[in-house]
């Protein structure tokens, strides 16, 4: 399978992994010290939500779009603001035509002194996303395997950061490699937060994949799975995060965001759901 995120960009996993993108974002900031995002599968960073790739599936009308219409209560409101109002900066008029992926919304919430590494090896989407991140000297753009860059550049020199792991899932060893991959990176830097993110379309592949994390050692994994429809084998409906070291605020948060986009985006209504846990917590 050749995969082309401009086809799902916006979708409802999107929003879901954006969301808590931005809320961990929000945390680092919070302390004056430079921080370093490294995202090591980062795709083009831009979407054209009107182009052909983007309104073939339509997905974006699902997930960002409704979004963006939606009611929310004042609590998760608040804490989705900041992730709305940065997708809102990418668009003019009232009118939702792009969408950002994970470079182009950290790179608009970084600070002067903070740095985003950006890895791609798809050479057509490697010059894409040089085109859409250049000319700003906080941001770094290297194309390379991302499953190289996890090992080649964690540790930053920061002592502060996250490094976000969204691989395309395009082979079937992909879970046991993000395992594999958090566990190695973990050793070299373990004060780091770490978001993983992965597709559910049954329940075997997640279930093994919480084990082995479960299984590294690693003392705080805080899981997040989320659906807008039964798991499906042929249709994505549903996906899940592993936030390793997440900040101590973000559980109560994800408490509250998750039920509220679960209602928001699910396909039917009452098929939408949330679960928040931990495969590991530090006693």
């Amino acid at each position: 399978m050749n995969y082309r995120h401009a086809f799902h960009a916006g979708n409802f996993a999107d929003v879901v992994k954006h969301a808590v993108l931005t809320r961990i974002l929000i945390h680092l900031a919070a302390k004056p010290t430079a921080y370093r995002v490294i995202d090591t599968h980062a795709g083009a960073g831009l979407y054209d939500l009107t182009g052909p790739q983007a309104n073939r599936t339509g997905e974006w009308r699902e997930g960002i779009a409704r979004l963006a219409a939606a009611q929310l209560t004042p609590p998760a409101e608040a804490l989705l603001s900041l992730y709305l109002d940065t997708v809102a900066s990418f668009n003019r008029g009232g009118s939702l035509t792009t969408y950002p992926g994970s470079p182009a919304l950290t790179r608009a919430l970084l600070r002067p002194r903070d740095r985003l590494l950006v890895c791609e090896i798809e050479p057509e989407t490697a010059l894409a996303l040089a085109e859409n991140l250049r000319g700003d000297a906080r941001v770094k753009i290297v194309a390379i395997d991302g499953w190289t860059a996890l090992k080649a550049y964690v540790p930053p020199k920061e002592r502060r950061g996250l490094v976000l792991v969204d691989p395309a899932f395009e082979q079937p060893d992909e879970f046991a490699r993000l395992a594999d991959g958090l566990a190695a990176a973990h050793r070299k830097w373990p004060t780091g937060i770490y978001l993983l993110w992965y597709p559910i379309k049954e329940r075997k592949q997640p279930y093994l994949l919480a084990r082995r994390l479960a299984g590294t050692g690693i003392p705080n994994i805080l899981r997040a799975e989320f659906e807008v429809a039964a798991p499906d084998a042929d249709r994505l409906n549903a996906c899940g995060l592993a936030v390793v070291n997440p900040p101590w605020l973000l559980e109560r948060e994800l408490a509250v965001l998750l039920p509220a986009l679960a209602s928001c985006l699910a396909r039917d209504p009452g098929s939408g759901a949330a679960r928040l846990d931990w495969l590991a917590r530090e006693k």
